[in-house]
């Protein structure tokens, strides 16, 4: 999922102005008008071939001052390549002659950003690349190729004795007539050390005992540089076995290997000895049992032998030990003769949880992405998000379902109570929150620098129906969700450790922050990251509040903000977990997650309400717009956010809680409304949450089927409070009971409903809901969805693909009538452009696996195979599944960030906040960052940057899609 927020201004009880949110795979891309000049310009020319075809991908970089307008590309093949279609702008041949015309949506080329373009050709014989560009009768320079740059030792997953030299190694090699100049080698963000001759090597000797991620760094003749892909190592205090991998899954009758060496030389033989010492007994050691190392090979791995009965299923766990050496571990799991679609799941699953790969911080929490110079809506990728800790309980709820060990996904859940739910020192004064006054109304404005927003006291709210209730049940004035972003490695130095406020930069412990808080046009680049326990310690003389909203005078305050649709899936997690634990017979192991999982389903009814309370419907006004009473200020959908807040002074006497008057369709979890209405092991404890959650699944159900264009996509949502402040839609706005028809709800930089991942994270929810239950409804929406899908999807015989990216839209639905549902004839949907997003292709998989589980679609069913086994043939590596991305949205690392004239302060590194700060210059520790180069060549004229991603939820998405397929298809 994907959503994120943020929060408030003053003694308030306050409401600030919106908590935005933005899907963690989105670009933040943009663009600043300018008039057109005479054209200059670069051609990047990328392909994917399989021996008759190919796919081309162009990104056409804009390396003038001024804007390109209405360009035209044009290129010639020199052997017999033939169109066969394209997209993103018109693709025409004439003989040997290509020409590509652009869209509408991508006309327009700002100075520095680049546009990408594609088609897929046959051909037979030699497929040569061209060599010469033109846009609007202009050559084209060709972009510079960055050094290609691999690090070869250690090898991935390799330990190390502390003390003991660590041999690096990479090879560089530099493109266009260019030469290496040197490589650099770090430790995660620390530069180790350089070598400026080939063969490129460093001996690293005092690497500390624990988890390392090494990057090779090389840079060419010409300027470019490019990292390798991370290679993780552990260094060990003593002399240890190594094992790998550690786990290993090994179908019914045949045999599975791991590999056993030492992690530094003997002085004399060792011996090393496997067995299982515990667990499934239908699996045992066949060879390698005794194992002997030498003073010579005692870094040549050797092989233990696991071998499956043929029959029974089930893990068991195999100690490698050694006199004088930490043992090593594997988890063998025995699976079905068919299952090959577990083994990748575990082999998956052992890539993404070893700590050597880089995914989890010391405490066990997962980052946003192995690599730490990412922007997407988190900032920098050792953040994470809470949409991270629901993946990975649902990781480890999938573990439990293929091996039979429940205490992962109980630990899960804990590592997520324990960081990411603040606890009751995070939100001391929530005993004086006001149920019937639980916010100060604030406008939200159209752009960041119309901020500060006024606080109003004279516009009414409506009453909180669910407060007391929810007290009554749990026992506590404490709210049970988790905040959605957190900074894991403290890089902001704000320090807001659980229990903690601004503890600092010296704090070690994950710290809680905040962003987007300043309307829908805030992309992530206008961004000021924020603590959410506001001291005054950093920022301005009120910290940050005087930024987001405007007030007498401020207090020192603490404020948290729930991304919905992450609870909703740690709930839908939960749910698989006790329906796969009941049919192994061990429902009891997890009953206690269970109740907590239930306990945040109730909590999470605060995403149903209007953000101040006010009725449900046709609701215009500030003023004017009546406040709610009861149950009437609840729409039953999943929105944006919720948010709550209060005093650090407990002797203050105030705090607030907000709703979200804004609903996204790529938000709703209908899984998760009917576990939480109809499962009994999810049954919340309050008065009314059952029957609250039973509505919201029949309104989600509805939403979807009045959000459904003409072609089958579901466009963006409704909302309660039109522009976030009550103003007046446009005359003719289609209504949902009420609320308004909004294309893009919530943020509108980029669009929030332009990407396609919305789409598959959003339809796999209701095929999860068709095949537990096989709903009319829900099989009514996926029919016309998995038709439309389907046919914007290409496989090619090589098993790469394309599926749809960037959607585009026009018109609007009907406005609904839940007795006689309208056709939507006139809402549509175009793809715009497409893409190998191995993240997204999986939860599209998984959305084609229930479906066609539960509807027999054959179409369905080797669609999704076709898309598992073609990311598995094409695009593993080291650390998981990933493909190259260019990111040309990465031009705006130099947007001014809007302060206002006057307005000064410090970052907790020093970096000044004033009206000329950039995002950049308020972030000056990525110029730290071993990939940093890339981003000044890209900013200072060079061709946009490519990186190779390994995102947590996406490598978790695609374990669970094999999974899912081995449990239902295979």
């Amino acid at each position: 999922m994907a959503g994120k927020k943020r929060r408030r201004g003053r003694r308030l009880w306050t409401a600030v102005a919106a908590a935005l949110a933005l899907p963690l795979t989105t670009l933040a891309a943009g663009s600043t008008p300018a008039q057109a000049a005479a054209v200059q310009c670069s051609v990047d020319y990328k392909t994917n071939d399989w021996g008759s075809g190919f796919t081309a991908e162009l990104t056409l970089t804009n390396r003038g001052s001024e804007a390109i307008d209405d360009w035209t590309l044009t290129y010639d093949y020199a052997g017999n390549q033939k169109l066969s279609n394209g997209w993103s702008g018109t693709w025409s041949q004439s003989g040997k002659s290509v020409t590509v015309k652009s869209a509408s949506y991508n006309a327009k080329i700002a100075a520095g950003a680049a546009v990408t373009t594609g088609a897929q050709f046959t051909y037979s014989g030699t497929n040569t690349a061209p060599d010469r560009f033109t846009v609007n009768g202009t050559t084209c320079a060709g972009a510079h190729q960055p050094p290609i740059t691999v690090l070869t030792s250690p090898a991935p997953g390799a330990v190390y004795t502390r003390g003991d030299a660590v041999p690096l190694a990479a090879t560089a090699a530099a493109a266009d007539n260019a030469t290496i100049s040197k490589v650099e080698f770090y430790d995660d963000t620390t530069l180790l050390g350089t070598d400026t001759t080939s063969p490129y090597t460093l001996s690293a000797n005092s690497l500390t005992v624990g988890s390392h991620s090494l990057v090779a760094k090389a840079y060419d003749s010409l300027g470019a540089s490019a990292e390798s892909t991370p290679v993780g190592i552990t260094v060990a205090s003593g002399p240890a076995v190594v094992a790998s991998p550690a786990q290993l899954g090994v179908q019914q009758g045949k045999t599975g290997t791991f590999d056993v060496k030492l992690s530094t030389q003997p002085s004399s033989d060792v011996t090393v000895s496997t067995a299982r010492t515990s667990g499934n007994t239908g699996l045992t050691v066949t060879g390698g049992s005794s194992l002997r190392f030498t003073p010579s090979n005692w870094n040549t791995a050797q092989k233990v032998t696991v071998t499956a009965a043929d029959s029974g299923t089930g893990s068991a766990t195999f100690e490698s030990t050694a006199t004088g050496h930490t043992k090593a571990t594997v988890t063998v799991t025995q699976l079905a003769a068919a299952k090959a679609y577990d083994a990748r799941f575990l082999e998956l699953y052992g890539k993404i949880t070893n700590p050597a790969n880089g995914y989890f911080s010391p405490e066990g929490i997962p980052y946003h992405s192995v690599e730490t110079l990412i922007v997407e809506a988190p900032d920098h990728g050792h953040e994470t998000t809470s949409e991270a800790y629901s993946y990975l309980i649902w990781l480890q709820a999938m573990y439990g379902k293929v091996t039979g060990d429940w205490t992962r996904f109980n630990a899960a859940w804990e590592t997520m109570e324990k960081f990411m739910i603040p606890t009751h020192a995070d939100q001391p004064t929530n005993s004086f929150y006001n149920a019937s006054k639980p916010g100060t109304y604030a406008p939200e404005l159209d752009t960041p620098n119309e901020y500060p927003a006024k606080l109003d006291t004279g516009v009414s709210v409506g009453s909180d129906p669910i407060a007391s209730e929810l007290k009554s049940a749990y026992g506590t004035d404490d709210v049970y969700g988790m905040h959605w972003l957190q900074d894991v490695d403290n890089v902001y130095g704000y320090g807001n450790e659980p229990g903690k406020c601004e503890a600092g930069p010296t704090a070690t412990g994950p710290s809680y922050v905040n962003t987007f808080q300043r309307g829908s046009q805030e992309s992530v680049w206008e961004t000021v990251t924020q603590p959410t326990c506001d001291a005054f310690k950093y920022g301005g003389k009120n910290g940050y509040l005087d930024l987001f909203t405007g007030d007498a005078s401020y207090a020192k305050q603490w404020k948290f903000t729930n991304a919905p649709d992450a609870d909703a899936r740690a709930v839908q997690a939960a749910y698989w977990a006790d329906i796969w634990a009941e049919e192994q017979g061990k429902g009891s192991q997890v009953s206690a997650t269970l109740g907590k999982a239930a306990k945040m389903g109730d909590y999470l009814r605060y995403s149903m309400y209007d953000k101040y309370y006010k009725k449900i419907g046709n609701c215009v006004g500030p003023s004017t717009c009546a406040p709610g009473t009861g149950k009437d200020s609840s729409h039953y959908l999943m929105s944006w956010y919720y948010a709550w807040g209060g005093a650090t002074d407990t002797a203050a006497g105030w705090s607030w809680r907000i709703g979200s008057s804004h609903a996204h369709g790529g938000y709703q979890n209908p899984l998760a409304a009917y576990a939480l209405s109809s499962y009994a092991d999810l049954k919340p404890k309050s008065a009314t949450g059952q029957a609250d959650w039973a509505k919201s699944l029949d309104r989600q159900l509805e939403f979807y089927r009045w959000l459904q264009s003409n072609e089958g996509a579901i466009a963006g949502g409704a909302t309660n409070s039109w522009k976030g402040r009550y103003a007046t839609p446009p005359t003719g706005t289609p209504t949902f009971y009420g609320m308004y028809y909004d294309e893009k709800p919530v943020y509108h930089d980029p669009p929030s409903n332009q990407w396609f991942g919305f789409q598959a994270w959003s339809m796999e929810r209701v095929a999860e809901y068709y095949q537990q239950t096989g709903d009319a409804d829900a099989k009514t929406v996926l029919d016309k969805w998995v038709d439309w899908a389907l046919s914007k999807t290409t496989v090619n015989p090589d098993g790469t693909f394309r599926i749809p990216n960037t959607l585009q839209w026009s018109g609007a639905p009907d406005t609904w009538n839940a007795s006689s549902p309208g056709a939507n004839s006139g809402l549509h949907v175009t793809v715009a452009d497409y893409t190998n997003d191995v993240g997204v292709a999986a939860a599209y998989a998984k959305t084609l696996t229930y479906y066609a589980d539960r509807s027999g679609d054959t179409e369905a069913k080797t669609t999704a195979k076709a898309l598992l086994d073609g990311m598995w043939k094409n695009n593993q590596d080291a650390l998981g599944i990933a493909v190259p991305e260019t990111r040309a949205d990465y031009n705006r690392f130099d947007d001014g960030v809007y302060i206002p004239s006057g307005w000064t302060g410090k970052m907790p590194n020093g970096d000044t906040i004033d009206s000329s700060s950039t995002f950049a210059s308020i972030r000056s520790f990525y110029k730290d960052d071993p990939a940093w180069s890339k981003i000044e060549s890209y900013l200072a004229g060079g061709a946009a940057p490519t990186f190779t991603y390994h995102r947590f939820w996406a490598q978790a998405d695609i374990a669970l899609a094999m999974g899912s397929y081995a449990e239902l298809l295979e």
